[in-house]
């Protein structure tokens, strides 16, 4: 007997039955179809980090329209007295509205509606519960199930902060039942990992590489309830890959066909993110004692766009007296990668990646530099300009040299390989699944574990511990420490 796990994605099923191999189907019986109960009900939370600090942002899928039913969140203090009540928005998005097959052809399935509600003035760190529903015109409800979360620290809050990062996750099937070449095989131990985990970290920062939908739209469905056991449960803040945004002509950077026809839309519309301009994926999120600034690695990030002059200001805007650690995210690599392809180009990474960066990332003292795209991991040094700036291994103290680069990508989809070239930046390296773990004990000291998917272990971990003065501070007999004065 075959057991099939189904999905509400707001219509019917039917099972079909082929012979033949997969280049020679003949198809040779269908069943009756099989229906949920209510199809349009609203499911697969997401929460992210709203514009403020403060702010949590909802989001989640249904299948009622506006004129159908209006989206509202109830939410409040966790066993506190009083509950609110917050209207939500609703997006979708049709054929049109994306670049090209599959995505709009063979590929395309309707979306359901997408419905965000931002809930301000949170206070730090409390635990809230919500539920989403839709209110009918006669006064009946549809509700989702509830869930809770706790609200971020303020800025500056010296507390302990957890925070996980990675790229390039997929999604499978819990029956055993896969797509066509089982591209992302990894994916469910990472999922299951950090679900086993839930209690020991407050963000996840997904960076690029969410889904592989690549133009076949009804496996965003299949990821975002995969997911949802943590994306209902702590903000889950996405980075857009070349496999949500890369399609020809289409404004971005790269012409290449990764998307499959999606050219960011459905990522942009499913994952609420604070960017200024959803199109343009970039955006800074304050957390506690951290500040990241997301790049958008799909659109040009050089000396004189739009984008450079977002992330110059992300960073000299930070004060690092209060949030003492700056990380810089992006999901291809932009920094160093000792990744087998990027050793062809002759960059060891993207080509014109850190020409202009590095210039921010020494300025600024950006502690780590983290990206995906090559789905392996490794670390460097603290390096600038293709050199180590110091000695040390596991534990980097005192003043500000150069950043660390990490490359993160190894979220779940097919493995790649090293470079057999000696790159004598890099000090660590492991073709594995697997995620990262930065956790900040307080304004002197953070903790950085690198633990793989297989097992939840740790198997590469250091630390940086700094003072403020040595973020602002530089030997003057130190080649690699610009003699510039850092805003604060």
């Amino acid at each position: 007997m075959l057991r099939f796990r189904l999905i509400n994605q707001r219509s019917d099923f039917a099972f079909g039955f082929f012979t033949g191999d997969i280049y020679n189907p003949v198809l040779v019986a269908v069943s009756n179809k099989v229906s949920f109960r209510n199809p349009k009900a609203p499911g697969y939370l997401r929460l992210a980090q709203g514009y403020d600090w403060n702010e949590i942002s909802v989001t989640w899928t249904s299948g009622y329209s506006i004129e159908e039913a209006t989206p509202l969140v109830v939410w409040g203090i966790l066993n506190g007295d009083t509950n609110h009540t917050t209207p939500a928005s609703t997006l979708t998005f049709t054929r049109e509205d994306i670049c090209g097959p599959p995505a709009s052809t063979v590929g395309w399935r309707d979306p359901g509606y997408i419905h965000s509600c931002h809930l301000k003035e949170l206070w730090p760190k409390q635990k809230y519960f919500y539920q989403v529903g839709h209110k009918h015109e006669d006064g009946t409800y549809v509700w989702g199930r509830h869930s809770f979360f706790k609200a971020p620290p303020s800025p500056g809050e010296n507390s302990l902060q957890r925070v996980i990062v990675f790229g390039d996750m997929g999604k499978a099937e819990r029956d055993g039942s896969n797509e066509y070449a089982n591209y992302q095989p990894g994916c469910l131990n990472t999922t299951d990992r950090l679900i086993e985990d839930l209690e020991n970290f407050d963000l996840v920062f997904l960076i690029g590489d969410l889904s592989y939908s690549n133009g076949y739209l009804s496996q965003w469905d299949q990821f975002i309830e995969q997911v949802e056991p943590l994306s209902a449960r702590v903000p889950l803040m996405s980075a857009s890959g070349n496999h949500e945004r890369s399609w020809p002509l289409s404004g971005g950077f790269y012409n290449t066909t990764d998307s499959g026809g999606e050219c960011g839309v459905p990522a942009q519309t499913y994952f609420n993110m604070p960017t200024e301009n959803g199109d343009k994926f970039w955006y800074k999120s304050d957390w506690g004692m951290f500040r990241f600034c997301v790049a958008d690695s799909e659109h040009d990030w050089r000396e004189g766009t739009e984008q450079y002059a977002f992330l110059e200001n992300c960073m000299a805007t930070v004060n690092r007296h209060q949030q003492p650690w700056l990380i810089f995210v992006s999901h291809r690599v932009l920094g160093y990668s000792s990744g087998y392809y990027g050793a062809l180009n002759g960059a060891f990474g993207e080509p014109w990646g850190r020409d202009d960066l590095q210039i921010l990332w020494q300025k600024y003292r950006v502690d780590l530099a983290l990206a995906g795209h090559i789905h392996n991991y490794e670390r460097t040094c603290p390096v600038f300009s293709n050199i180590c700036t110091s000695q040390e291994k596991d534990h980097f103290s005192g003043t500000f040299n150069a950043t660390i680069h990490m490359v993160v990508g190894g979220g779940g989809s097919h493995l790649a390989d090293f470079t057999s070239l000696n790159t004598s930046w890099s000090l660590v390296k492991d073709r594995d699944y697997g995620f990262v773990k930065l956790t900040a004990s307080n304004y002197n000291n953070l903790l950085i574990e690198y633990k793989r998917s297989s097992d939840g272990l740790v198997y590469d971990q250091f630390t940086i511990h700094r003072r403020y003065s040595d973020v602002l501070g530089c030997d003057s007999s130190n080649l690699f420490c610009p003699d510039i004065t850092v805003s604060t």
